[in-house]
């Protein structure tokens, strides 16, 4: 290379896509997933596949995005765009998770990450009940992980889990239905950890970081879970460590939760990954 020429390899910069709702409150949804994404320092690209009208103390109305528009969007990011890895939230419809699986399924280079949001902490719904066959028919099998909580696991698993032990078998037992990693997330325990368990197609491991006592918000944290796997996911992680970043990254954002209105609080913006408060543990092997 001469003095004169430009090294734009040294100018590429990771890419991470997010399809997911909008949250008006800037807690969760997209705005938490490019919060992440800027984070982990990727470029984060997006497909608005809803639009709420929310804050931190309910869900007020749903719009949900025209399904050939959502295509639309996809098309243009992923024609453009090396998208590395991606995440999936909120689809909301049979037709948006129709639009997104078709598209998705020309790309297997490209790790994807799927939350299936299912229901609202505030208790709405997030999706519409005939969506959910079309979810696991169509997209879910297209996942290399997906992040359910406890609630969402047992709509998937079809039975109610109760217990470490169930929750293990469950992720394996969704692993082998869906041919995928699964991490069901165990926030809905009154533990004294925040635990996770993970089985990665041949391992079970659990991750749990301490639980932060009286957090100021917890609200977006299964959405910034899911983005920043993908973001570490995009940079070429493995998947235990990117899962294992992702933990540190939604630990350290509920511990610099902060205040933004009179009873409205948000999760911070982590500084740096305390990797240190992740522990993981092997539960059961092949």
């Amino acid at each position: 290379m001469t003095e004169n020429e430009t090294d734009y390899s040294a100018m590429r910069r990771v890419v991470a896509l997010t399809i997911a709702g909008s949250d008006s409150g800037g807690n969760a949804g997209i705005q938490a997933d490019l919060r992440a994404f800027h984070v982990f320092g990727v470029h984060g690209c997006t497909v608005l596949a809803a639009l709420t009208a929310q804050n931190p103390f309910g869900v007020r109305g749903i719009l949900t995005a025209d399904a050939e528009f959502v295509g639309m969007q996809l098309d243009a990011v992923l024609e453009a765009y090396a998208v590395s890895a991606l995440k999936t939230g909120m689809l909301a419809s049979p037709d948006v998770i129709e639009a997104v699986a078709d598209r998705l399924v020309l790309h297997n280079r490209i790790s994807k990450v799927m939350d299936p949001v299912m229901v609202a902490t505030s208790g709405a719904r997030l999706l519409q009940d005939d969506a959910v066959a079309t979810l696991t028919g169509a997209l879910l099998p297209l996942a290399t992980l997906m992040t359910p909580n406890l609630p969402e696991a047992e709509v998937l698993a079809g039975h109610v889990i109760e217990g470490r032990d169930a929750i293990v078998d469950a992720a394996r037992e969704l692993g082998d239905t869906f041919g995928t990693a699964v991490l069901v997330k165990g926030g809905h325990c009154a533990a004294a950890e925040a635990e996770d368990i993970l089985f990665d197609g041949e391992r079970v491991y659990r991750i749990a970081t301490p639980r932060i006592a009286q957090p100021v918000s917890t609200h977006g944290t299964g959405c910034s879970l899911s983005a920043a796997i993908a973001a570490a996911l995009a940079c070429g992680k493995p998947l235990l460590d990117a899962v294992a970043e992702g933990k540190a990254y939604v630990y350290e954002s509920i511990r610099t939760g902060t205040w933004v209105g009179e009873a409205a609080a948000v999760l911070g913006t982590p500084a740096r990954l305390p990797i240190e408060q992740v522990r993981v543990d092997t539960l059961r092997k092949p």
